[in-house]
């Protein structure tokens, strides 16, 4: 069914398009990725058991060709290290000026455990050049991290990897999303907290994403923010991934995703200083002498690409937006919305 209004109203909320069965333009199709089902997944208890049942996955590629997506953060660190010898790709951004604490723990990560370390340098110029690619392969707008591991993807394949690993599940999984689960929220409070950028404030004919939140509603006015986490944030997330690595034609895996908490969240560690608390003590273990280091997101610099952006023009939009209200992964959606209409005119 097309209803470009549904679409992009969902975009711009979810950054993906909830109903799959509806379409931008007549010709296209959109998908969304279905996390692995829980009758799949391996249930562990503690960080050891993390480390043991990595370790057993990781056995079926000791034949492959393999490389890593290697971050400043945990999740990646950890999977490094059942990586030695392999190659392992850091996006280095506007010329190593952005987030060198990031570039510096991933050079450590990459040294301890004996991995070759590539840069992969991004600025604007690469963005763009990889933005309709993965708008083509999607049909629809994208989220501002593909560009850039579409980029990551060709350089490893051009140097024969022929299996990349990422660390990506384990935010949703073992209670990463700490600003999300920081407290209980009622039902109006969470669906202004997680909606990425409100329709209603960007669009000249927004329409209501509240039903996707309905889903969730219990006892009145609360509502079940662990499975809406665990489903709807899941496909937005993964879905990036799984697209920017389609187009360069790059499997990949991702550890973390075939496992699964055996013992329900503990949420008061969460929300005093000890988000994803199994896999902090697995990093203590891989890295003994090291400060576990806060989570961060992919790094991306949209705030700087964006700073003098005077925001679309197109009719779709409201007319006279104050850009200054926005971050810069919103103005990215205006953006990259705005380029995906222009580019099925």
């Amino acid at each position: 069914m097309i209803n470009k209004k549904y679409c992009m109203s969902s975009y711009m909320a979810f950054r993906y398009i909830e109903k799959e069965y509806m379409e931008f333009y007549p010709g296209m199709h959109h998908s969304n990725i279905q996390p692995i089902p829980d009758e799949q997944r391996i249930l562990v208890h503690t960080s050891d058991d993390i480390d043991r049942e990595i370790e057993k996955q990781m056995e079926q590629f000791k034949d492959k060709k393999k490389g890593i997506l290697l971050s400043g953060g945990m999740d990646s660190a950890i999977v490094a290290s059942y990586l030695s010898g392999s190659d392992a790709y850091t996006f280095r951004f506007l010329g190593g000026e952005y987030q060198k604490e990031e570039l510096e723990r991933a050079k450590y990560y990459a040294k301890y455990y004996g991995l070759n370390l590539h840069y992969v340098d991004i600025n604007w110029d690469t963005v763009a050049s990889h933005l309709e690619p993965v708008m083509k392969a999607k049909a629809a707008p994208v989220h501002s991290i593909e560009p850039q591991i579409l980029q990551a993807a060709l350089q490893a394949k051009n140097d024969g990897v022929e299996l990349m690993f990422i660390g990506e599940s384990s935010d949703i999984i073992f209670g990463g999303m700490n600003g999300l689960l920081a407290k209980d929220w009622t039902f109006d409070e969470f669906m202004d907290r997680y909606i990425f950028t409100n329709p209603e404030d960007v669009l000249a004919e927004p329409e209501s994403m509240q039903y996707v939140f309905e889903r969730y509603r219990k006892e009145g006015d609360k509502i079940d923010f662990l499975s809406f986490i665990d489903e709807i944030y899941a496909i937005e997330s993964t879905s990036s991934y799984l697209n920017a690595f389609a187009v360069a034609k790059m499997p990949y895996y991702d550890p973390y995703a075939r496992l699964k908490m055996a013992d329900e969240l503990d949420l008061y560690r969460v929300r005093h200083g000890e988000p994803k608390y199994l896999i902090r003590a697995l990093m203590a273990k891989k890295y003994p002498e090291l400060t576990v280091p806060n989570k961060n997101p992919m790094p991306r610099p949209v705030d700087d690409y964006f700073k003098n952006w005077e925001g679309p023009v197109r009719p779709e939009f409201k007319k006279g937006i104050d850009m200054r209200r926005f971050t810069g992964n919103q103005k990215w959606q205006m953006y990259c919305l705005e380029k995906f209409l222009e580019m099925n005119e």
